[in-house]
């Protein structure tokens, strides 16, 4: 099952802060080549920005475009993050990526 937010946002800070919450729940990052990273966390908004203060992070190496998120309770995360992570094979989360 896809992400229900299904046309990315762009992936600058001044987004992130207007519309990804201080919620728990699962978020995607890509570029227009393909999926980067679907992470989860206890705040969306704060793993984003993360991501963006970090530029010698890998992730960041693939010049992410977008982002989408889903709020979604604590533990219901790792498994919805699971299923998005099979359904769209990130190119990082194989990898060493910061987890807020």
């Amino acid at each position: 099952m896809p992400f229900e937010q299904r046309i990315p946002r762009p992936f600058t800070s001044n987004i992130v802060h207007q519309y990804a919450p201080i919620a728990s729940g699962v978020y995607g990052i890509s570029n227009a080549r393909e999926w980067i990273f679907i992470g989860e966390t206890e705040d969306i908004q704060g793993a984003l920005l993360a991501h963006l203060e970090t530029p010698l992070e890998d992730l960041m190496r693939h010049l992410p475009t977008g982002f989408v998120f889903e709020i979604c309770p604590g533990g219901r995360r790792p498994a919805r993050q699971e299923r998005l992570v099979r359904e769209y094979g990130p190119s990082c989360n194989g990898q060493q990526v910061q987890r807020h």
